[in-house]
């Protein structure tokens, strides 16, 4: 089954040329417009698999329609797809629940790839943004090593187990039939390990992780 996917975006020429692009590659596109404003209600009638959202847009910009949609616990992946690569803008979408943070400028078979891993419930980051993501997740992790000789000493066997999984790229399914328990049993580590780690995604979690050298595969693999 092909996934379908929403696209809003303000650019029109690059709407088009993406819907073509993704359509090419067996992703349907079963709407695109140019605003975040009737987003809520769009979303809610085509229950798609994934939301593209542009983080620039004249009037209600991509994150106002993120936090909207995470407000009204719409329980479908959230892609920011952006030509910006600040720091902020990163940080910032993934506090607020996004899935993944693509570029615009990124291959069109390596975005193809990352849609359909989100699709199967990873979240993603560019690759050229890891090292961003990496340094910023480093400056909290050297803030917590004063009080601690491990970021990870508060971790139970278990949710330091499904931390290392969480690095390798894993989805909650996956671990859930990896362990042998239950996909809500990994939501409710997972959400464990977020407060333990004071981060506010998986995908922070997930570089912590390989730092530390808890993975060799890196968080999008």
């Amino acid at each position: 089954m092909s996934i379908r996917v929403i696209l809003i975006d303000d650019h029109t020429l690059f709407r088009v040329g993406l819907e073509g692009l993704l359509e090419s590659r067996g992703i349907q596109v079963v709407a695109s417009v140019d605003s975040g404003q009737d987003s809520l209600r769009l979303i809610q009638e085509l229950t798609p698999d994934i939301v593209l959202l542009d983080m620039r847009m004249p009037g209600i910009d991509g994150l106002s329609v993120l936090k909207l949609l995470k407000q009204n616990e719409i329980p479908i992946p959230i892609v920011m797809l952006t030509t910006s690569t600040e720091e902020n803008d990163l940080l910032e979408s993934l506090r607020e629940g996004a899935q993944g943070y693509l570029l615009k400028d990124m291959e069109p078979d390596q975005l193809v790839l990352a849609l359909r891993d989100i699709d199967a419930g990873k979240t993603i980051v560019a690759p050229d943004l890891a090292p961003i993501l990496a340094k910023a997740v480093q400056g909290k992790t050297l803030d917590k090593t004063e009080r601690s000789d491990s970021p990870f000493s508060e971790l139970t066997p278990r949710e330091t187990e499904i931390l290392s999984l969480l690095a390798e790229g894993q989805s909650n399914k996956t671990i859930a039939r990896n362990l042998g328990i239950s996909d809500g049993t990994v939501k409710l580590h997972v959400k464990a390990i977020l407060r333990k780690l004071e981060v506010h995604s998986r995908v922070e979690a997930a570089v912590m992780a390989v730092e530390h050298g808890m993975s060799k595969n890196s968080i999008n693999n």
